[in-house]
């Protein structure tokens, strides 16, 4: 059994305030492409399909065109919320869009949602996770103190109590383990969380929700009964622990540094239990996400002959000595969707170095050593002995100290 899967569409997002929803609809087209080339029995959406919790007009009007495209090609469709998502907003209708091959689990029930498709060989169990925090699992899973006066006879005075459930781990873990499932089929799990591998970690991105302190950290021996674990919520494609287990990443870049990724759909191959197969399609943006750094006039010369690649996303580090007037307006005649300006040179060295002075040491400094350290920043040359005699006279007329 084939299956395509991607995750972190974020559709609706903006980037440095540049709207983003031509290049996603242009990377969705692509996506439906490889739907049709590859022809999978199923495709899995691992959770963050919105940006944000209350998507725009134009953000909803786009999902629902790209769902309405996939599942008129006849493959179920298997969707999930993500922490970016409305768990109910993303359930709206769930049920009658079930009849249609759509299947969505937004809000969590308490049970895990299961779908069974068939093959040659038997069984392939899809189960759908949204994303999970401890606050959500525990009205269901961790059992009442308060238990009612008139017990049934042959039940034991004290009732064991259930585990507490205060981490993400122990929120997973309590969910899989009363899904009764079949470690003799093949066993697929939707799941949108921070997967870790005892000591090692994934690798992220600017882009998304940052981790702290591992209070989020799901260990990947959670996900034992699943052949192959569809994980959502980081945006660069990888597996975690073994093959089995993988983010798709992000179908576009949504932050600088994600410029050297190479974003792609994955696919899936079951065989019989035991056999998978996981490759990648790569995916081609309408606009790339780039950085580039140099002298203002080189990269003027090296974007009037890119031609459209100059309409990239760019961030730019100018590494020019000289003021420069109107840069952006001069980069922007060429770099159309230049997105963030930097500079470099021996001027923004020498402010991080004055920067990094305790204030102690700034305190005991006097007026003219910081006025000639000012200097020093803004025109990258010290002070002439002419010039340091003017400013202690003007110094000591305006009664402080040379």
């Amino acid at each position: 059994m084939k299956l395509l899967h991607i995750a972190d569409l974020h559709i609706g997002k903006r980037i440095n305030e540049f709207n983003m929803l031509e290049d996603q609809k242009y990377i969705l087209e692509q996506i439906l492409g490889i739907t049709v080339e590859e022809k999978p029995e199923g495709i899995l959406i691992a959770g963050d399909v919105y940006d944000k919790s209350q998507p725009t007009v134009e953000a909803v009007e786009l999902l629902d065109w790209f769902l309405t495209a996939l599942t008129a090609l006849g493959q179920p469709v298997f969707m999930i919320s993500g922490n970016h998502d409305s768990p109910r907003r993303l359930s709206f209708g769930s049920r009658l869009l079930a009849k249609n091959g759509l299947h969505i689990a937004g809000v969590f029930d308490g049970v895990l949602q299961k779908v069974e498709l068939q093959d040659e060989y038997g069984a392939v169990n899809i189960y759908l996770l949204p994303f999970l925090k401890p606050a959500m699992v525990r009205p269901f899973f961790e059992k009442s103190r308060d238990l009612p006066e008139d017990l049934p006879g042959d039940l034991p005075g004290d009732l064991p109590e259930a585990p507490p459930i205060n981490s993400y781990d122990e929120a997973l873990r309590a969910v899989v383990a009363t899904a009764a499932i079949d470690e003799g089929e093949r066993n697929i799990l939707l799941a949108h969380q921070f997967v870790v591998n005892g000591s090692q970690q994934p690798q992220q991105s600017d882009s998304e929700t940052l981790s702290v302190g591992g209070l989020d950290h799901v260990d990947a021996s959670a996900f034992d009964p699943f052949d192959y674990v569809a994980l959502g919520h980081l945006h660069r494609p990888q597996s975690i622990g073994r093959p089995g287990i993988r983010y798709a990443g992000s179908p576009l870049k949504y932050s600088f540094s994600e410029a050297r990724h190479q974003k792609s759909v994955t696919i899936l191959e079951l065989g019989p239990k035991g056999q998978l197969t996981v490759n990648q399609r790569p995916l081609v943006p309408l606009r790339d996400l780039r950085e580039i750094k140099g002298p203002i006039a080189e990269l003027l010369r090296i974007g009037r002959e890119e031609g459209a690649a100059a309409a990239d996303y760019i961030h730019i580090t100018l590494t020019d000595e000289a003021e420069i007037y109107d840069a952006i307006g001069r980069l922007r005649e060429v770099y159309t969707n230049l997105m963030i300006l930097d500079f470099e040179n021996s001027r923004r060295g020498q402010a991080a170095f004055l920067a990094g002075g305790s204030a102690a040491e700034r305190l005991a400094q006097s007026p003219m050593d910081l006025f000639a350290a000012f200097y020093c920043l803004q025109n990258n040359n010290q002070l002439t002995a002419e010039q340091v005699q003017v400013m202690e006279r003007i110094f000591e007329e305006a009664g402080g100290e040379a």
